[in-house]
């Protein structure tokens, strides 16, 4: 009799313990997303795509960031179609980012770019940091 209450206790507190422990395991989570871009021309789709991950995310949609990188920096200063999609991603609260080392690389002055782009000094390693902070990534 003894054992049996024993056996019956130890069980109850696995049950009672293991519940415990996958309710704590649900705690509401955002969704961020990282695009790591190496053409500018991507982010219309881009921000075609932040409209429906937010829609069907709801209140677990969290930061969307996109970084660019390459050659396509070239692209960037004094480019009007650029400067819109921007405006757009401002308004969509889409942080956009510039790779400083691709600037370095490819000769770009970043007095030269848009006030409201962001300059990462390696856009390469934030990504590998924004990754291991939880963000969803895709390289483009």
């Amino acid at each position: 009799m003894k054992n049996s209450i024993l056996f019956i206790t130890t069980i109850f507190l696995l049950l009672f313990g293991t519940s415990l422990l996958q309710a704590q395991n649900i705690t509401p989570k955002k969704n961020n997303y990282l695009v790591l871009s190496k053409n500018i021309q991507q982010l219309k789709p881009v921000l075609l795509t932040v409209n429906q991950l937010a829609k069907e995310d709801g209140k677990k949609y969290g930061e969307f960031y996109v970084i660019i990188c390459g050659k396509t920096v070239n692209d960037i200063s004094d480019n009007s179609d650029f400067n819109v999609l921007l405006e757009k991603a401002k308004a969509q609260k889409v942080k956009v980012f510039v790779c400083g080392i691709s600037l370095s690389k490819f000769n770009i002055n970043p007095e030269t770019l848009p006030s409201n782009l962001e300059i990462t000094p390696n856009g390469i390693l934030y990504s590998f940091q924004l990754t291991k902070k939880g963000f969803i990534t895709l390289t483009i």
